[in-house]
């Protein structure tokens, strides 16, 4: 690989960022022997090391530049102790945190091969499992920001207790007016909004923090209600809000004028039934086209499905449903990457798991929630 040619694409890591070993803040480049760095402080090294050397290829009295810094020298993000101050507040008033990249990804990579992560939710016991990291004890919210010096902003993990937070994000940006698609909810299904904790967006848009009963599970959406399409998105269970005093790639994200951060108010019923996307019907795949289709696939991504299918047929009774939830999470990393067609992955895993023995609602259940668990990481409002 050319050493500084970043037009060629080996440059860019596809697995994800990592802390660029000059400045320390999160970067999906490499530089020519696969180490994190952004193409700026790699060329800015590049010339200095240069300019440091004599014609005959000595050290021009310079000081050579280290492999890596140690951990306890990597330069803090500038915005790296406001995010984490505004983290402890948070936690302070009950709600589980842990930190996010400006580009609102969580701050910490996975302890996991690219290819199994989202399959542990921390059972392992290591950190780097974006929103299921998040936590309210103030030792473990410094341990994850000390060990993500890059990191400037913090994400709000919802549907845990003690208030079981859902965000409602509006929207008012490429001609979406989530503001008047609330107003027009209000006025359909005859319920208002009580005053809550707002948080304004570097975009413009609002957050409404609502609180809602134990038990309930609220499903992550874009723009999708019962009958519309709108510019309201909804952070429910297993997903999370960029928290405010962050400090985002477009911006800053605060508490709105006059918003009181200890006021939750519940949520509406008529507002989460609004929000609530309505469930689609399941039909059974012809098995033939299936099997066309699945067949015109690339090779990789053929087998992925092909194993998870069969590892679906060949569970016995007692764990079906979890076993189609994992095969549901593991191809629906495939989608969330385009590399894979979501209905086709959907109908594949349905008869696999009507083949198990499982009902059609149940089928439709688990692949949903699978595919949610897939995209969980990567969504935040």
């Amino acid at each position: 690989m050319p050493p500084l040619d970043w037009h060629d694409a080996r440059h860019f890591d596809r697995t994800g960022e990592r802390p660029c070993r000059w400045c320390g803040r999160s970067t999906p480049l490499r530089d020519d022997r696969r180490r994190p760095a952004h193409k700026v402080c790699a060329e800015q090294q590049h010339a200095t090391s240069a300019a440091a050397l004599g014609t005959d290829g000595e050290a021009a009295g310079a000081v050579p530049l280290p492999e890596s810094l140690p951990r306890e020298e990597l330069p803090v993000s500038e915005h790296w102790e406001r995010a984490l101050s505004a983290a402890l507040a948070a936690a302070g008033r009950g709600h589980a945190v842990f930190p996010l990249t400006a580009h609102k990804k969580p701050a910490l990579p996975s302890p996991h091969p690219p290819r199994t992560v989202g399959q542990c939710r921390g059972e392992c016991g290591r950190l780097g499992h974006g929103v299921h990291d998040a936590g309210t004890e103030p030792d473990l919210i410094r341990r994850m920001f000390e060990r993500a010096r890059w990191a400037s902003g913090y994400g709000i993990a919802c549907g845990r207790d003690p208030m079981h937070l859902i965000g409602v994000d509006l929207d008012v940006k490429g001609g979406l007016d989530g503001v008047a698609d609330l107003r027009a909810l209000e006025a359909e299904h005859g319920f208002t909004v009580p005053v809550t904790a707002t948080v304004a967006t570097p975009s413009g848009g609002w957050h409404l923090w609502l609180a809602t009963e134990p038990g309930t599970r609220v499903l992550n959406s874009v723009g999708r209600t019962r009958g519309h399409a709108l510019g309201i998105d909804v952070r429910g269970t297993g997903g999370y809000l960029v928290g405010p005093g962050s400090l985002g790639a477009a911006g800053a994200y605060l508490f709105a004028p006059g918003t009181d951060p200890a006021t939750v108010a519940p949520a509406p019923p008529e507002l989460l039934a609004a929000l609530t996307p309505a469930p689609a019907a399941t039909a059974v795949p012809d098995p033939d086209r299936l099997r066309q289709q699945i067949h015109h696939q690339d090779a990789y991504t053929r087998a992925v499905l092909t194993r998870e299918a069969d590892k679906v047929r060949a569970t016995t009774e007692g764990g079906r449903k979890n076993r189609l939830w994992a095969s549901a999470a593991a191809v629906g990393r495939l989608v969330h990457a385009g590399a894979l067609d979501e209905q086709l992955a959907h109908d594949a895993l349905v008869d696999a798991g009507l083949a198990s023995g499982l009902k059609p609602a149940e089928c439709e259940y688990a692949v949903r929630r699978g595919f949610l668990a897939a995209a969980t990481t990567s969504r935040a409002a």
